[in-house]
């Protein structure tokens, strides 16, 4: 599992691979963090659950990725450390069981990171894995 950020005009993206579909969800997660911080501490920060369904792969990293903007705006949070769990397909509806470690923003520098987009998305499967190509407006 890995990622990089790619420059955008005016925005962020994050490229990320992994050997699964829940491993590359939790690759872009965790790019979308270091977009945001760029010394993320490795310790500390309470542990999160939470649930996300959509119609499609795409919008469900979509949805993802901005349940992870949402609880960091709520629970004032940089969300890092990410695993989706379980991100699978049942009669027509995708869901993802996603978790977090949550560094308080009284312990890091964060960066604002509006929203994800669906601008150039790309989310594959190919003989070596999984691909994912995410947009972030700053």
């Amino acid at each position: 599992m890995s990622f990089d950020l790619r420059e955008h005009t005016a925005d962020v993206a994050v490229e990320a691979t992994g050997d699964s579909l829940d491993a590359v969800f939790g690759a872009v997660a965790d790019g979308m963090a270091a977009a945001m911080c760029d010394e993320i501490p490795a310790e500390g920060g309470d542990r999160f659950s939470f649930s996300v369904a959509a119609e499609s792969r795409e919008a469900l990293l979509f949805d993802y990725l901005d349940e992870l903007i949402y609880e960091r705006d709520v629970r004032g949070v940089l969300p890092v450390d990410n695993e989706a769990a379980v991100v699978e397909e049942s009669d027509g509806e995708w869901r993802v069981e996603g978790s977090a470690r949550g560094i308080g923003f009284d312990r890091v520098e964060a960066r604002d990171l509006k929203a994800v987009t669906y601008s150039e998305m790309d989310l594959s499967e190919s003989a070596d894995g999984w691909h994912a190509y995410v947009v972030f407006d700053v």
